[in-house]
C-alpha cells in the first residue's frame, strides 16, 4: 500500500502537537538538561577567557579593561597571581570539571526524558493497535505495524535524547561565543562568521535529501521486516511447500532495496561532511591568516587571537552538526507522520454506545434474529437479505460452500462491522444498541485458525479466567478430546507451548482453543469451522461430549462438513450471500439442493474410507 506523508505545514503543526502531547511527565527532566546545557556551554567559553587573561594581563603584563575581572583579581592580589600562575591552571582545570558534570545531568536527564517519552509512545501504539477496527489491519502488515512501533518510535527517542538539546546547546554556544568575539574584535568577527551563509545552505540542502531518502528505506525495511514476520510464523508452509529458496530470494531482494537506499544515505552523509569539512577548514584558515596579520602589526592581542582560534572551532562545531541536526529531524519528522498514521484511526470503540438502563437489567439469554441483513466489502456485496431466527438454547448448524458469507455472519454477529443493513437482533435488543464489551463476554468464539500464545498449556486454557483452577482446565480438554495428549507431553499441563502453537498438530491446536473457549461458561458459543483440522473419530467424541456441556447454551456451528452440523437443532444454508434453505438434517437431504449434493458426495467418500 502507497504511503503518503505530508510536508504541509499543518503535518508539521500535527507533529508538534504529538511530541507534546507525549512530553507530558518529561518536561522537568528536559528542563533540567537544557539549564546543565547552558552552564556546561558557559563554562566551555570561559576557558579561552581565562587562557587570554593569562597571556595578555598576567605575563604581557597589559591592564585589565574588565572592571569585574580587576575587582576578582584584587581579591587575590594581582602580584600574587603573577607569581603563582599554577592557581589559573588549578581553575581552568576545575572549569573543565563543572563542564564534565554539567554535561553529564545534561545526557543523564535528556536521556530520562526521552525513555520516558518513547514508553508512553509505545504503550499508546500498542493500546491502539488491539482497540482499532479490524479492517485496519487488513491495510496494514504486521511487520509494517511492528516497524513502527519499534523502529520508527526508536527514530524519535535518539533525536530526543540527543539532539533536541543539542539544538538548544547550538544556539547558546552561537550567542555566547558571537557576544564574546564581538567583544573582542569585529572585524575578525565578521571575518569568523564569513563562510556561515554556505554551511547553512548546505545543510538545508542535506537536510531535504535525508528526507526524501530515510523515508523510502524505512519503507524498505518495513517490507524486508514484513517477509521475515511472514516466514517466521509459516516456517511450516515454507518446509511443507519447499518454498525455501523462493522466499530466501523474496528476502535477499528486499534485503537488497534496503541495502542500495540505506547506502545512498551514507553516500549522502559522506558528501556533506566533506563539502562542510572544507568550508570550515577554509573559515579556519581565514581567521588563522587575518588573526596572525592583525597580532603581528599589534592590532589584537596573542591571548585574543589564541581566543579567537578557540572560539571559531567552537562555533563552526554546531554550525557543521546543523546538517546532522536537520537530517535526524528530518528522520523524526517521517518517523512521526508514520506513527501519527497508526494513532490518527479511530478506535474500535469511537461509535460505542453507553450501557443504557435495559442493558444493566439486561439477562444474556441468547435468542438471536437476523431480519433481512445485508453487507459489502466495499462495492463487494456479501450478504442479501439474511433472515433466520435462533431461539435461546438451540443448537444450529450454518452451512455453506467457500465465499458463501459464513464467516462475515459470525464477524456482523461479534460487532466487528456495524454497517450492515436490516437489523440483527439479540433478546429483541438491537445489536448497534448492545456495547460490545457486553456482547463479547457473553459469546464465546472458537475460529479455524485460532491463536494461542507462548505459555503454558494451562494458562492457555484458562486465558480468560483470572485464577487458574486445574479441575476446571482438566475438565475443559477432556471435553475437547484434548486430556490424553497432553499427558504425552514433557511436562504435561506446565509443558510451554510455542509462538502460536507451532509446537502442537493443526487438530491439537484447534481443540486447545475449544477448551479455552468453554472453560467459560458463556450464553452463547459460536465454532467456525473449529474442528476441520480434527479426525473424524475424535470430532465425533468431542461433539458428544460438547452436546452434553452445552445444554441449555445457544451454540453456533458453521461448517462445510455434514457430520459437524447433522446433529443440530437447525441447519441455515447459505450460497452467494443468500439463505436458500433452512430446516433439519433430516430434511434437508431430501429437498434437491447444495446441502443434499454435499451429504451424497461426504457419505460416498465416508462410506470408501470405512471399507
Amino acid at each position: 500500500m502507497e504511503k503518503v506523508y505530508g510536508k504541509s505545514k499543518k503535518g508539521y503543526i500535527d507533529n508538534l502537537r504529538m511530541l507534546n502531547k507525549f512530553m507530558k511527565g518529561s518536561r522537568v527532566s528536559y528542563f533540567v538538561a537544557i539549564v546543565s546545557t547552558a552552564l556546561a556551554t558557559f563554562l566551555s567559553i570561559l576557558t579561552p577567557l581565562v587562557i587570554r587573561f593569562t597571556l595578555d594581563n598576567l605575563i604581557g603584563r597589559k591592564e585589565i579593561d574588565s572592571q569585574l575581572v580587576r575587582r576578582l583579581v584584587n581579591l587575590v592580589g594581582y602580584e600574587f597571581l603573577s607569581r603563582n600562575i599554577w592557581i589559573v591552571g588549578v581553575f581552568i582545570v576545575l572549569l573543565t570539571l563543572l563542564n564534565g558534570l554539567s554535561s553529564y545531568l545534561r545526557g543523564k536527564y535528556s536521556s530520562k526524558a526521552a525513555e520516558g517519552f518513547a514508553e508512553r509512545l509505545k504503550n499508546a501504539l500498542f493500546e491502539k493497535i488491539i482497540k482499532v477496527p479490524v479492517e485496519f489491519h487488513s491495510k496494514y502488515s504486521s511487520g509494517e505495524l511492528i516497524q513502527r512501533c519499534t523502529s520508527d518510535v526508536e527514530t524519535i527517542r535518539n533525536f530526543l535524547a540527543n539532539e533536541l538539546v543539542e539544538v538548544s546547546r547550538t544556539i547558546f554556544l552561537i550567542i555566547m561565543v558571537m557576544y564574546t568575539m564581538l567583544r573582542m574584535d569585529k572585524v575578525l568577527t565578521g571575518i569568523a562568521v564569513v563562510t556561515i551563509p554556505a554551511l547553512i545552505g548546505v545543510s538545508y540542502w542535506f537536510f531535504k535529501m535525508v528526507e526524501k531518502y530515510f523515508k523510502m528505506a524505512d519503507e524498505a525495511e518495513a517490507e524486508m521486516t514484513t517477509v521475515v514476520q511472514e516466514n517466521i510464523t509459516g516456517i511450516r508452509v515454507v518446509k511443507a511447500f519447499t518454498l525455501e529458496r523462493e522466499q530466501t530470494e523474496k528476502f535477499q531482494s528486499k534485503n537488497l532495496n534496503f541495502q542500495r537506499l540505506d547506502y545512498k544515505l551514507y553516500v549522502l552523509f559522506a558528501r556533506y561532511w566533506a563539502v562542510s569539512d572544507f568550508i570550515a577548514l577554509v573559515q579556519i584558515a581565514l581567521v588563522s591568516i587575518f588573526g596572525i596579520f592583525f597580532t603581528i602589526s599589534g592590532k589584537i592581542t596573542l591571548g585574543t587571537f589564541i581566543a579567537f582560534t578557540s572560539y571559531v572551532g567552537m562555533f563552526l562545531w554546531p554550525v557543521r552538526q546543523l546538517g546532522r541536526i536537520l537530517s535526524n529531524l528530518s528522520k523524526m519528522n517521517v518517523s512521526l507522520n508514520r506513527v501519527g498514521e497508526i494513532l490518527k484511526h479511530e478506535d474500535e470503540t469511537s461509535d460505542e454506545v453507553s450501557e443504557s438502563e435495559e442493558i444493566r437489567e439486561w439477562t444474556f439469554r441468547g435468542e438471536i434474529e437476523f431480519r433481512n441483513v445485508s453487507f459489502k466489502y466495499g462495492d463487494n456485496e456479501v450478504l442479501r437479505g439474511v433472515s433466520f431466527k435462533i431461539d435461546a438454547g438451540e443448537t444450529v448448524g450454518i452451512f455453506g460452500p467457500t465465499g458463501s458469507g459464513k464467516s462475515t455472519l459470525l464477524n456482523l454477529l461479534l460487532k466487528l462491522y456495524t454497517n450492515y443493513e436490516g437489523e440483527i437482533l439479540i433478546d429483541g435488543i438491537e445489536l448497534r444498541n448492545i456495547p460490545r464489551k457486553v456482547l463479547r463476554e457473553n459469546i464465546g468464539f472458537v475460529s479455524q485458525e485460532p491463536f494461542l500464545f507462548s505459555k503454558q498449556v494451562d494458562e492457555n486454557v484458562a486465558i480468560t479466567k483470572e485464577t487458574i483452577d486445574m479441575e476446571e482446565v482438566m475438565y475443559a480438554t477432556t471435553t475437547a478430546s484434548l486430556h490424553d495428549d497432553i499427558e504425552t507431553f514433557p511436562n504435561k499441563y506446565k509443558t510451554i507451548i510455542g509462538e502460536r502453537g507451532v509446537t502442537l498438530s493443526g487438530g491439537q491446536r484447534q481443540r486447545m482453543a475449544i477448551a479455552r473457549t468453554i472453560i467459560r461458561e458463556y450464553p452463547v458459543l459460536i465454532f467456525d469451522d473449529s474442528m476441520s483440522a480434527v479426525d473424524t473419530e475424535t470430532e465425533y467424541k468431542i461433539r458428544l461430549a460438547l452436546r452434553e456441556r452445552t445444554k441449555g447454551l445457544t451454540t453456533i456451528i458453521v461448517s462445510h462438513r455434514i457430520p459437524s452440523i447433522k446433529h443440530a437443532d437447525k441447519i441455515v444454508v447459505l450460497e452467494n450471500g443468500i439463505v436458500t434453505a433452512i430446516g433439519k438434517h433430516e430434511e434437508l437431504i431430501k429437498i434437491d439442493g447444495i446441502y443434499k449434493k454435499v451429504w451424497k458426495i461426504q457419505s460416498l467418500i465416508e462410506d470408501e474410507y470405512r471399507s
